[in-house]
């Protein structure tokens, strides 16, 4: 029997060949990483590459590292709600962390001055540690840092090819923000202080924010004036884009244009709409509003697929569905996020299957988006425990020290995206079923003449399976690209054995031919 998914990433860091030929370099020693984060920023050329092929991770500034202790005004890591001292130096400082699992392209939440005090409703302090809650859109927090650091990250970002996307939010300052009371902006606004908030998605105050009249030109105006410079004043590749339903279609096409005039035309963006599939976003996709959405069906049908939940052939058929995306836009899926329980949770706490979840997520159409520490384990609870800080085990590096971490699931992670960054069959290839019998589902990603084959076992017992292999691996030697073991294709056909929660991700073995 095969060890299982954690184990076998533990035994050995091997990658084949066939797997590494984009990989990026390996990460430069820690001189050269302050150095570049000490530089004045300098133009990078990023690599011509299609969003398709980026894999994404969201990082909340405040919980990921702590590079500036001056900075830590009233943090508080022991409590949920209070700022815990992370900011844009240490995220520099460590960005390897992230670049050496081979992602290219980081999300950061909003960055400009938040409300300096907090609000009780939750039942205890909360602040807005997490960017949502604006008092000032025209300055960057220096919670978070200063512009000099921010421009710092984001040429240290570019310096790895990574793109970088910020998190921007038009839909509502924060409470008691500034704006609230300034004669100058306040009849701009709906408020509970007001007793104007409408019941519809566009007049609503969500979560009893403050909610800008964006149906009004001359507040439509105010708020691109000051958020779209961020774009080329630090040199962001995209927007994150917050509460989009909550903002009428003409604002959003509006931006659009504006974007592509002021910062670039390939400027990418990337929205939220709460609850949105393939679906419903296909009215902002039509409208050329938004470049990708979040996918948030995705979680929800993978873990309870992976839990006995549904036949397999019903999973597959939502695999399948999720290509069916309008041409030129993409959908962005998760297994966490700031606003939702995580999938390990939701798992149980289950290594093995949250393993499983990672490999369908990262093998599977969409722009993946890894949630900053889900893959070295973090408890990625219920709110606001799903906002905990980046774990780093034994290093010394606030504030998550001594918070355990997985690294064979880490290592799981480097593997699997080490082989979807060699493949553009797995993020730009047609998907087909192979076998849907049972426990055990296994697809095909195939894209010209590059072709995976993924075979994933929810079952708690071994199981297997014969299916068709692609055509293009005629002639070719075929290997399991996670532990490297060669599989046998005869006449046609390879024989598939899986240890329960287990996968394997079959591929060409480059250099060699089949005996």
């Amino acid at each position: 029997m095969r060890p299982s998914l954690l184990a076998a990433a533990a035994a050995s860091l091997l990658v084949l060949p066939a797997c590494t030929a984009h990989v990026p370099a390996a990460p430069r020693p820690a001189a050269a990483a302050a150095s570049a984060a000490a530089s004045p920023p300098q133009p990078v050329a990023l690599p011509d590459r299609p969003w398709a092929d980026e894999i994404l991770y969201f990082v909340l500034v405040d919980r990921f590292a702590d590079g500036d202790r001056t900075n830590d005004e009233k943090a508080n890591p022991s409590a949920p709600g209070a700022f815990h001292g992370g900011d844009l130096t240490g995220l520099t400082e460590h960005l390897d962390e992230i670049a050496s699992l081979g992602v290219t392209a980081i999300w950061v939440n909003p960055l400009v001055k938040n409300i300096p005090g907090y609000v009780s409703g939750a039942g205890f302090p909360d602040w807005g540690y997490h960017g949502y809650w604006a008092d000032d859109y025209g300055k960057v927090d220096p919670r978070f840092g200063t512009e000099e650091s921010l421009r710092a990250f984001v040429n240290a970002c570019h310096a790895r090819g990574i793109r970088v996307l910020l998190d921007v939010v038009y839909n509502h300052p924060g409470y008691d923000s500034h704006y609230v009371f300034d004669k100058a902006t306040r009849d701009w606004l709906r408020s509970g202080i007001r007793g104007d908030c409408g019941e519809d998605d566009l007049t609503s105050c969500v979560a009893g924010l403050p909610d800008w009249k964006t149906e009004r030109p001359e507040v439509r105006d105010f708020l691109l004036d000051l958020q779209i410079p961020w774009a080329k004043r630090f040199g962001f590749d995209g927007f994150r884009l917050d509460t989009l339903k909550h903002v009428d279609h003409d604002f959003w096409q509006i931006h659009r244009r504006r974007i592509r005039a002021e910062a670039s035309p390939t400027f990418f963006l990337l929205g939220e709409l709460w609850g949105g599939d393939r679906e419903s976003l296909d009215t902002y996709f039509a409208a050329d509003e938004i470049d990708a959405g979040f996918d948030f069906t995705f979680q929800g049908n993978t873990v309870g697929w992976i839990l006995g939940r549904g036949r397999t052939i019903a999973y597959e058929r939502y695999l399948e569905s999720r290509q069916k995306v309008r041409a030129g836009h993409f959908l962005a899926h998760f297994l966490s996020s700031h606003d939702v329980t995580g999938a390990k949770k939701m798992l149980g706490g289950d290594l093995d299957a949250f393993g499983l979840a990672a490999i369908l997520q990262l093998t599977t159409a969409g722009i993946p988006t890894v949630f900053y520490g889900e893959e070295v384990g973090r408890d990625i609870g219920d709110w606001p425990a799903n906002r905990s800080d980046m774990p780093w085990g034994d290093r010394d590096i606030l504030p998550g020290k001594g918070k355990p971490r997985s690294e064979p699931l880490r290592e799981l992670y480097r593997k699997v995206i080490a082989v979807r960054r060699a493949h553009p069959a797995l993020s730009r290839g047609d998907h087909a079923a192979l076998s849907v019998d049972g426990d055990i589902l296994v697809f095909a990603r195939r894209l010209e003449g590059d072709a995976v084959v993924v075979a994933v076992n929810r079952g708690r017992g071994p199981g297997r399976v014969r299916v068709t292999v692609p055509q293009a691996w005629t002639g070719a030697a075929v290997a399991d690209v996670l532990t490297g073991e060669p599989i046998e294709v005869r006449d046609g056909s390879a024989d598939i054995a899986l240890a329960g929660r287990s996968a394997r991700i079959l591929a060409p073995a480059a250099g060699k031919t089949s005996p």
